[in-house]
This record gives C-alpha cells, sequence and structure tokens, in this order.
C-alpha cells in the first residue's frame, strides 16, 4: 500500500509484517538457548570458572554466545514481526545546517583584527555560540 503525499510525515510506503509461525517457532527455541547459556554463564561465575585459564575462555565462548543467539532473536523478529515502513522526510544536506546561514553565504573577512580571532573560533569549532 503506498499513498502518493509528499508532505513531511505522510506514510509513502506501508508493507505489513508476514508473521510466520515457523519464524515464531524459531524465535521461542533460540530465547530458550539463549536461557541456557546465560544460565551457564551466570552458574561459571558463581563457582569461579573464571579462575583457570581455559574457565576463563569457556565463559568469554559463552558470553559471545549469548549475544550472537540474541542477536538471531532480534534479527528474526525485525524481519518476520515489524512492518515496512517509508515516510517522507524532509530533505537536507548535511553541512546546510552546521556552517552556512543566509547571510554569511559569501564568507567573512579576516581584514578586522579585532574580529579576526573570533571568525577563527567559527571555523573551527562550527557550534560556538550555538
Amino acid at each position: 500500500m503506498s499513498s502518493n503525499g509528499s508532505s513531511y510525515g505522510d506514510i509513502h510506503r506501508y508493507e505489513p509484517a508476514r508473521e510466520s509461525t515457523a519464524a515464531a517457532i524459531a524465535i521461542v527455541l533460540l530465547t530458550i538457548i539463549e536461557v541456557v547459556f546465560v544460565f551457564l554463564f551466570v552458574y561459571g561465575l558463581m563457582f569461579g570458572w573464571a579462575t583457570t585459564e581455559f574457565g576463563n575462555m569457556f565463559l568469554g565462548g559463552l558470553l559471545a554466545l549469548v549475544f550472537i543467539d540474541l542477536a538471531f532473536v532480534l534479527a528474526l523478529y525485525r524481519k518476520e514481526f515489524l512492518p515496512d515502513v517509508m515516510v517522507v522526510k524532509k530533505r537536507r544536506r548535511k553541512w546546510e545546517d552546521l556552517y552556512v546561514r543566509e547571510e554569511d553565504v559569501e564568507g567573512e573577512s579576516l581584514a578586522d583584527p579585532e574580529d579576526a580571532w573570533e571568525t577563527v573560533k567559527r571555523a573551527v569549532y562550527p557550534y560556538y555560540k550555538r
């Protein structure tokens, strides 16, 4: 579904999520595996596995598996259960708001010795006095 609106905030494209059952089952299974990894990590911390060389590497591997599993859960959720929405936004150039004001389009001269230092500070640090 798309609209022809071009004002700021209009929804340009909206595609509903698929919400597949296979993805829901996969998310549940990955969440159970996540809980097991977290339990093993906490158990290992409480019983001092980190005091040995290989136990410390094992806990590091478990922590990596926790975050990798979480990444898969979140990726599946985003792909299968969140709608694809494109919203119309106002387009601006990156530098437009930071550096150029309408009155400063032609630039500033450094001829005045009293204001030369202030001009250099504004050129080096664009957020000066904002």
